[in-house]
């Protein structure tokens, strides 16, 4: 029972109900009761529950920094309320920056409860060698040097080097490759990579807090709207406000000799309104975000997102899905049709576990619906060179070069000719024989996300530019970007070369975002005006060096995210002009006396409740005129 009150108590958003519930209850009682029979005013409370806090952050600031931030204004407004005997006025301000608080708070909350809903994975596990055999412990007990062994289709539960044993590892997530690599013995492997073939035991070299899931919950903790740099608007003008204000009051009281209105201007001038303003705007579109499977860290990244003119793209495993595909094949053999040569090389690979071969598999399947796949009658497999296969008489060989060379095969010059061509192209080629005999090539490239072109067209109706950077070659990179509808192309791009590029467009004077998945994509990421990562399949690098993390890797978030960055800037605005107006008119009808102390403060915070619900009604927000992205469904 301690423990469960202390926790309760730990937690910010349950501490400051304790705190508003009696406090409303409080200004309640006091404002309908005017008996004598209470042997005080019960606004006090209020006053003390949710003043003492703001005098404590006020005296702090100001006594051991100098910093005059609003709360010092507010801070004023009480004394000067309480000093005149109008406590219920002291209570109301108090009470009222403090919902402002909570609401601030509970937005945060939503918007970080939500994000670890995206993030949570089953648990995950580490398969650790024994001398009683293996033992499956949680990944975060795994030591340094402890020996693991890995499964086929298991994730890497952290980084290590293989001591046994050859596979085939998916690790675009870390290096950006969008084609599985071969292992061997002695060979690096990192945590939430897949392993795609055989089983290998592996010796550990990092522990699990460094893992990419650890990286995102860390993010999840830095969502606030703290950074952003006109959530600060209040507060870098608290200065000049506590200055005129206090001149304001003290003209009033000269000219007119009555206390009252230069208390009542104090307590107008309290920037209720135009503290809020931006940051319940900010964590309202922050949690519109998070519901849709959006990571924004801070504020100021959609600050910065709706000044955007220009976005960049990283190619592979960003606009295309990172996976292997068959994009071409060529049959040098006489007798074979190309689609006979198709399905021999498919049945070949029936029993392969490798991503190219269930690739090849799929990709024949897929073309050819109603054709039957043979088994093959033998089957052996050469890691990190390919596969032979038997079946109807056959021979069949698909793998390297040098595979064939093994078997005395000797690629023809139309063959390298032909592969070279291919391989210009980013594809990757596999080299295939029958019976002895070079028979041809099949080649695999990545292929791009079916939203990449409705995406790119979302955003130029929306008057921004596309740029595509790739490491690729030119002839991939503009095929790529000819199916995309991108306009500019910067091909065979090394990291240093991509921030080189987004220098030139910053210098010009465009705000530049650039989008990518790759541990190469990190400068590039960090440097650009926002920074966007892909959160499933990238790096965990990448996603630590970006602004904004699409953690479910839909792109077609994108031009609803940029019109949501806008719709939050056009809110944030109306917020101030009508906080900042709001304060004239009560300024002008205290100085004439129209306006009490308790009035004042209804009038005044009024408007504050109205800037809140403005700025909540972002939370629901689904993209003006343009099409809505439905809301992520998290999994029970």
């Amino acid at each position: 029972m301690i423990a469960k009150l202390k926790s309760f108590l730990e937690n910010e958003t349950c501490l400051a109900l304790v705190l508003l519930v009696p406090a409303g209850i409080s200004l309640l009682v006091s404002f309908f009761y005017k008996g004598d029979a209470l042997p005080f005013n019960p606004a006090w409370i209020a006053v003390v529950l949710c003043g003492i806090p703001i005098l404590k952050d006020a005296c702090i600031g100001l006594f051991t920094r100098f910093d005059i931030k609003a709360d010092v204004l507010v801070s004023m407004a009480l004394i000067a309320s309480v000093a005149i005997d109008e406590i219920f006025a002291a209570g109301e301000v108090a009470f009222i920056m403090q919902i402002g608080a909570f609401l601030e708070q509970t937005t945060v909350a939503k918007a970080r409860a939500g994000i670890e809903k995206l993030v949570r994975l089953t648990p995950r596990i580490a398969r650790l060698i024994t001398h009683d055999g293996d033992k499956m412990i949680p990944a975060e007990e795994v030591e340094i040097g402890n020996l693991l062994r890995v499964l086929p289709g298991e994730t890497i539960p952290v980084d290590g080097v293989i001591v046994h044993g050859e596979t085939s590892i998916d690790q675009s997530v870390v290096t950006g490759e969008s084609m599985p690599v071969d292992k061997h013995s002695g060979d690096e492997v990192f945590s939430g990579t897949v392993n795609r073939f055989g089983s290998f035991d592996m010796r550990a070299t990092r522990r699990d807090a460094e893992s990419s899931i650890q990286r995102m919950i860390r993010l999840v903790q830095s969502a606030d709207a703290g950074k952003a740099r006109i959530v600060g608007l209040a507060d870098r003008w608290a200065t000049w406000i506590v200055v005129i204000a206090l001149a304001s009051a003290g003209v009033i009281w000269y000219a007119t000799g009555e206390v009252i209105r230069a208390v009542t201007v104090l307590v107008v001038f309290c920037p209720c309104a135009l503290v809020l303003a931006t940051p319940t705007a900010v964590m309202a579109a922050i949690g519109n975000a998070t519901r849709h499977g959006i990571l924004v860290r801070e504020g100021d990244a959609l600050e910065r997102l709706a000044a955007v003119s220009r976005m960049i793209f990283d190619k592979t495993g960003t606009l295309t899905h990172g996976k292997p595909k068959v994009s071409s094949l060529c049959s040098l053999i006489e007798e074979m049709p190309e689609q006979d040569l198709f399905l021999a090389a498919a049945s070949a690979e029936l029993r392969s576990e490798h991503p190219l071969g269930k690739a090849i598999v799929a990709s024949c399947r897929e073309f050819y619906p109603d054709a039957e796949l043979q088994e093959p009658e033998r089957f052996e497999m050469f890691p990190g060179r390919g596969i032979a296969a038997e079946m109807n008489g056959r021979r069949i060989l698909a793998g390297s070069p040098g595979l064939l060379r093994e078997s005395g095969i000797e690629v023809t010059e139309t063959g390298k000719q032909k592969a070279d061509d291919l391989s210009g192209k980013g594809a990757t080629v596999i080299y295939l024989a029958v019976n002895g005999k070079f028979g041809g090539l099949v080649a695999l490239s990545d292929t791009i996300r079916e939203q990449t072109p409705d995406m790119i067209a979302g955003l130029k109706t929306l008057q921004v530019r596309t740029a595509l950077l790739t490491g690729d070659n030119p002839e991939a990179a503009r095929n790529i970007a000819e199916k995309s509808g991108i306009e500019d192309v910067h091909a065979g791009c090394l990291p240093e070369t991509k921030l080189e590029i987004i220098g030139e467009y910053q210098l010009s004077g465009i705000p530049v975002c650039m989008i990518g998945d790759g541990i190469n994509d990190a400068p590039a990421l960090k440097k650009a005006h926002v920074g966007i990562a892909m959160g499933g399949i990238g790096s965990d690098i990448a996603v630590d060096a970006a602004d904004i993390v699409l953690v479910n890797d839909d792109l077609r978030q994108l031009p609803w995210l940029l019109r949501l960055a806008k719709r939050m800037m056009v809110t944030i605005k109306l917020n101030l002009t009508f906080s900042m107006l709001l304060n004239f008119v009560s300024i002008l009808l205290a100085g004439a006396g129209i306006l009490n102390p308790v009035v004042g403060a209804l009038v005044h915070n009024a408007g504050s409740v109205l800037v809140t619900v403005n700025s909540a009604l972002l939370l629901t927000w689904k993209g003006g005129s343009g099409r809505s992205i439905p809301a992520l469904k998290h999994a029970d």
